[in-house]
């Protein structure tokens, strides 16, 4: 009797544990390990390296813990006036649809910068949360 009930409760237990170790979520920082930047203005630029307009981006960064997060929240400034040097030396090409900025080598660009400042240690990785584009209007000439 004890042979078919242990069978029943593997069967069960492998049901029900079975999706959990099939596909694992990925870890979630802990609360309060994330730094919302100020919003970055990038100019955007035509092929011919005229300004075309410019793209609104909010940035978080995600810190290895709370206190991590404290440190960045002191290195701010300094991070974003990397961040902004760091998108006026190299524009974003001008497309005037934001899913069709290139966000992986934009987000890496940023990352290495945030790290450069804060500390690679301390800056675990950076998500570019929502970019909104808005184009430069031709004014009539005369």
């Amino acid at each position: 009797m004890k042979a078919p009930f242990a069978l029943v409760f593997a069967v069960l237990l492998g049901l029900l544990a079975g999706p959990a170790v099939a596909a694992p979520a990925a870890k979630a920082p802990p609360p309060g390990s994330s730094v919302e930047m100020p919003y970055l203005v990038a100019p955007m630029a035509t092929d011919e390296g005229r300004l075309a307009g410019y793209a609104y981006i909010s940035i978080k960064l995600v810190a290895r813990s709370p206190n991590s997060a404290v440190k960045i929240r002191g290195k701010v400034p300094f991070i974003q006036d990397a961040f902004v040097r760091d998108v006026n030396r190299d524009m974003l090409p001008a497309t005037g649809d934001p899913a069709k900025i290139d966000r992986a080598p934009l987000a890496a660009r940023l990352l290495a910068d945030a790290r450069r400042i804060a500390g690679a240690a301390e800056v675990v990785s950076l998500e570019i949360i929502r970019i909104q584009v808005t184009t430069l209007r031709d004014t009539p000439q005369g």
